[in-house]
């Protein structure tokens, strides 16, 4: 896929999470590793719901702006340990979904494995502690949780979904948040029942293959 194709979809993308109300406003950044050395990233301060395919900035993986009119996202440090830590990751998407950020700033994780599709696509998704937004700081919070996970809750900011692909990762985010809806209206019901550990490892193993 072209560059310039690659900006469409993140574009699309945007306008997607925006739809969705799983980013607001100027919420949320993407990512697209482009080669090994380089991505294209969303600009800062930018309304998602308005960006357009020229507006992708550029970058390498070291941070330098290679091509673009605007600066790269704020979260330039998270998006750049990830893509430098996995290099089976081929696009980030960071957004604040509502429900899966409630868990967050209610202080957990979705750790519970209850629905087979959030088991295949995501398995387990950690909550990583608080880190300044914007800063390398956020990015060392999270390193730890890196390995073995494809989406994580970020405690008071939001969430982070990894894939081969962009659409992958986009389709991680949107079914994250849908999860976070369905557990948090059975805990109104009174009764969440998990999935046996057997149902899991065959999940699982179907992830896998």
């Amino acid at each position: 896929m072209t560059a310039r194709a690659v900006a469409t979809r993140m574009a699309q993308c945007c306008r997607q999470l925006a739809a969705r109300g799983l980013i607001a406003g100027q919420d949320g950044n993407l990512s697209v590793r482009l080669e090994r050395d380089r991505a294209l990233v969303t600009p800062s301060g930018a309304i998602k719901g308005l960006v357009q395919p020229g507006d992708m900035v550029e970058v390498d993986l070291q941070g330098r702006k290679r091509r673009g009119r605007g600066n790269p996202t704020s979260e330039l440090d998270l998006h750049l340990r990830i893509l430098n830590r996995r290099p089976d990751v081929g696009a980030v998407v960071h957004a604040h979904p509502p429900v899966a950020t409630a868990f967050g700033v209610a202080g957990e994780g979705l750790r519970i494995l209850v629905l087979p599709e959030l088991t295949q696509l995501c398995g387990e998704v950690p909550l990583v502690p608080y880190g300044t937004p914007g800063t390398p700081e956020l990015a060392d919070r999270l390193e730890p949780h890196l390995a073995g996970h494809d989406a994580w809750l970020l405690a008071n900011h939001g969430a982070v979904t990894v894939g081969p692909t962009l659409d992958v990762a986009w389709i991680r985010m949107e079914s994250l948040e849908h999860a976070a809806r369905i557990i948090f209206a059975a805990r109104a019901l009174g009764r969440v029942n998990e999935l046996s550990p057997e149902a899991v490892a065959r999940l699982r193993r179907e992830r896998d293959d």
